[in-house]
């Protein structure tokens, strides 16, 4: 039996896709660079910049939006609420000082370029948040997970993905101009359950899983019983006006607490690479480099001004909780990109109409700059440290 001509072309582009990333893939391992830049290469290959193989902007955003859901959904499950007793100061405080000086920096630019205070908080909520996929990849590689540098790293990545929660429910009332009271209602409502949810896990440390004992052995089942915590989290959080994301996010997190789901990353494992470079090669079909040419004066200034804000930051809140000058500029260095998470911020901010088409192409742009630029930011503070004998 013959493929049709419409299956032949998807098997082809499929091909072309996984034959590029295994290529981007071979060449950053031997840089000793995460993976998820060659990804983000790939789409800007195949998107519109490139070769043109994906042009249909709503296939485009459909493969990011749903790239996005199931990435939360791993990083909720990635995140063990009660371990975060140990260390709660950095992880807590020192995060929220963090965003919230973010923010501030965000609202003396803008209110001196006359911009709109929900665009403020957006774009101070997008430079907040670093990027766990690169960071966590880097210091693994690097074998500081178990230093004290690298807890306090971890501490405040996984502080932030929490936080993208609460975020998200800002966005979403910023937004809720021309709603009717039921849906602003309705969105309290979910921003309340989802909190609910939270204070369980963190109060119970486990819960039990409908169904999770009979399906130990059963790895196909397995799968398609996290599905059900993934897209039925992302459809009752779209229900409730929030964004879908934010519910894939909890129930990853529900499925992390569960009890009898050790089994949970063995099986899905495979599943989380194949859907983190989804996303990321999601990411790269947006970027288009024709609109970085044009406004690459002001993109650069922006890059510059993100790396120096968070380095800045970062390092100053490390060395207030008792790290040296040394590890605080080097963490300082690691947390100074802006995360994967930030693109949920714009995009869900771009749907509610409260940033523009052109703010929301030069945030993504900006965002995929500063992970591809990252690990090579981190290598210039090595260098000179070492330099100055630090």
């Amino acid at each position: 039996m013959f493929l049709s001509s419409n299956f032949t072309g998807f098997l082809g582009l499929a091909t072309l896709i996984i034959f590029c990333i295994v290529m981007a893939g071979l060449f950053l391992k031997k840089l000793k660079q995460p993976y998820i830049i060659g990804y983000i290469l790939v789409g800007i290959l195949i998107g519109n910049s490139g070769l043109g193989l994906i042009q249909n902007s709503e296939t485009i955003q459909n493969i990011g939006e749903l790239g996005l859901i199931l990435l939360l959904f791993f990083v909720g499950m990635e995140i063990n609420l009660p371990e975060f007793k140990n260390q709660w100061k950095i992880s807590l405080i020192g995060t929220t000082i963090q965003i919230l000086f973010s923010v501030l920096i965000v609202y003396l630019l803008g209110s001196y370029l006359d911009w709109h205070f929900s665009r403020i908080i957006v774009l101070g909520f997008v430079i907040a948040l670093s990027s766990s996929a690169v960071i966590i990849g880097i210091i693994q590689y690097k074998g500081l997970i178990e230093s004290t540098l690298g807890k306090n790293i971890l501490s405040i990545l996984l502080t932030q993905d929490i936080l993208i929660a609460p975020m998200l429910v800002v966005i979403s009332m910023l937004g809720g101009g021309g709603q009717s009271t039921a849906s602003i209602f309705l969105l309290i409502g979910g921003a309340i359950l989802f909190t609910f949810i939270l204070i369980y896990i963190y109060v119970k440390k486990e819960i039990t899983i409908p169904f999770a004992k009979h399906v130990e052995q059963d790895h196909e089942l397995q799968v398609f019983i996290a599905l059900i915590f993934c897209f039925g989290g992302a459809l009752l959080s779209s229900y409730l006006g929030l964004s879908p994301a934010l519910g894939s996010f909890i129930g990853g997190m529900v499925m992390h607490a569960g009890k009898s789901t050790d089994w949970i990353h063995d099986t899905l494992n495979s599943f989380r690479i194949l859907f983190v470079s989804i996303f990321f090669i999601g990411i790269g079909l947006q970027i288009n480099l024709s609109f970085i040419f044009e406004n690459i004066q002001t993109i650069s200034i922006a890059l510059l001004g993100a790396f120096i804000t968070n380095h800045v930051l970062n390092a100053i809140i490390l060395r207030i909780f008792d790290c040296s000058w040394k590890d605080a500029i080097l963490g300082g260095a690691y947390l100074a990109q802006i995360g994967e998470l930030s693109f949920m911020i714009c995009l869900a901010a771009f749907n509610l109409n409260i940033i523009s088409e052109f703010s929301y192409s030069f945030t993504i742009s900006l965002i995929a700059i500063t992970l591809i630029i990252s690990p090579f930011w981190i290598a210039i503070t090595e260098i000179t440290l070492k330099k100055f004998k630090m």
